[in-house]
């Protein structure tokens, strides 16, 4: 089989200043520098295995293990913050046998720091958010950068999902349920609140590989169309319907949701709007409103960041958008509820599902530990495995930390009234 390198369709970043070995002292500074803002730190203890010994740093009931293989390590997390990171992980610098706990640690130590990085995003935003909103990206570069991460293979899909195919966040209503019903959990969920019928025609804004539209158009009766950029994603989900026998009641489009055009009963879309800059997501709900029959609801799943950090956020590279999504952008509530809400949209209904992704992202990666021979043999090599290991690993330890949630909110136009007889 020829095999194929799978990092990622993006190019990989380049900390300025990370050739290290030929400039020690400022590996040296860079290191005496971390220890020293480590050594307060209250947000969990460090133990870091380095070259010329052991050394203990913070404090708190967290705890983890590294071992720095290369000082290059030290200048790349200082100059660059996450991607010095990932940089770092990537090359093997450093390693630890507790991701998860270290990325909660670091997040905690952000304490005034962070603070202060969050204010000075939000003091500096109301002066250049204006000249920003100017430079708006184009549909092309969209779905560039939506292929860079859903193209990489379904094989690798099919491998760390479950049958659903499902990607965003699962709901366990227990915690021995497998995640495979979790998902359906979450797929049921949303139809019900929706209050799909058998006569209904929904949208679906994000296919991913099609199991939500198979879901609702399977148990509930009603006509789906559902569109997707992703050349991977379209491929696979109209196969899977044609092989259902879902033609008549499901149809698949790979088109730009500002391409769409109709009338539609419901809108439903599922974690897709982190792919949205945030300079367009008024445009979004514009056009969700457009679609929706004045009657209609919309229910959109979401990632969320925590408020006070939005503003720096959304216009800074972290780890995530230079490796995983370029480009991507998560709002926080306010963001959406401010934009709907001026595209003739209003809220009737917001829970926090963010308490079920730590888990759904640690059954991921179970699932990509357990398959990691088959990975090898389609050509996904070690430098993939780490990045993606660090991927899943720092997106759990951001929702255990709460600084990330997911929120499922439902959306009404102007004619809608409740059915007091429709229970979510």
């Amino acid at each position: 089989m020829r095999r194929r390198s799978k990092v990622t369709s993006v190019s990989r970043p380049q900390a300025r200043g990370t050739s290290i070995g030929a400039r020690p002292v400022t590996a040296r500074f860079a290191r005496r520098f971390l220890h020293v803002a480590a050594r307060s730190a209250r947000g969990g203890r460090l133990m870091v295995d380095e070259p010329d010994g052991r050394v203990s740093l913070g404090r708190g009931a967290l705890s983890a293990h590294v071992v720095v293989n290369d000082v290059r390590a030290y200048p790349a997390l200082l100059r660059h913050g996450s991607v010095g990171l990932g940089i770092g992980y990537l090359e093997g610098w450093w390693d630890s046998d507790d991701l998860v706990n270290l990325v909660r640690i670091l997040i905690r130590s952000r304490g005034r720091v962070g603070q202060w990085l969050d204010q000075v995003g939000q003091a500096i935003s109301v002066v250049l958010n204006p000249w920003r909103r100017l430079r708006r990206r184009e549909p092309h570069v969209d779905r560039r950068y939506v292929q860079a991460h859903y193209d990489i293979g379904n094989e690798f899909f099919e491998l760390m999902l479950d049958e659903t195919m499902s990607y965003s966040c699962a709901i366990f209503e227990s915690s021995t349920v497998s995640l495979e019903e979790a998902s359906v959990a979450k797929f049921d969920r949303l139809c019900r609140k929706l209050g799909l019928e058998s006569d209904d025609h929904l949208l679906e804004i994000g296919t991913g590989w099609g199991g939500f539209a198979i879901y609702a158009a399977t148990h509930y009766g009603c006509r789906v169309t559902t569109t997707t950029i992703s050349a991977e994603q379209f491929a696979y989900a109209t196969r899977r319907v044609a092989e259902l026998g879902l033609g008549d009641r499901v149809t698949v489009l790979n088109e730009d949701y500002r391409d769409v055009v109709g009338t539609y009963d419901k809108i439903v879309s599922i974690e897709m709007i982190e792919a949205v800059d945030w300079r367009q997501v008024p445009g979004f709900f514009e056009q969700c409103s457009r679609l929706l029959d004045p009657h209609g609801l919309m229910a959109l799943q979401a990632i969320t960041i925590d408020e006070r950090s939005y503003e720096r956020a959304k216009n800074a590279t972290d780890f995530i958008k230079a490796f995983i999504f370029p480009g991507g952008c998560l709002p926080a509530v306010s963001s959406i509820t401010r934009a709907s809400a001026r595209s003739g949209l209003s809220v009737v209904d917001l829970e926090d599902i963010g308490r079920h992704y730590a888990e759904t992202l640690g059954r991921w990666r179970a699932r990509f530990d357990e398959h990691r021979a088959e990975l090898e043999e389609l050509g996904y090599d070690e430098r993939f495995r780490r990045l993606w290991t660090l991927y899943l690993t720092y997106c759990e330890a951001a929702f255990l930390e709460r600084h990330v949630s997911d929120v499922q909110i439902v959306l009404a136009r102007s004619e809608w009234r409740p059915n007091l007889s429709v229970r979510p």
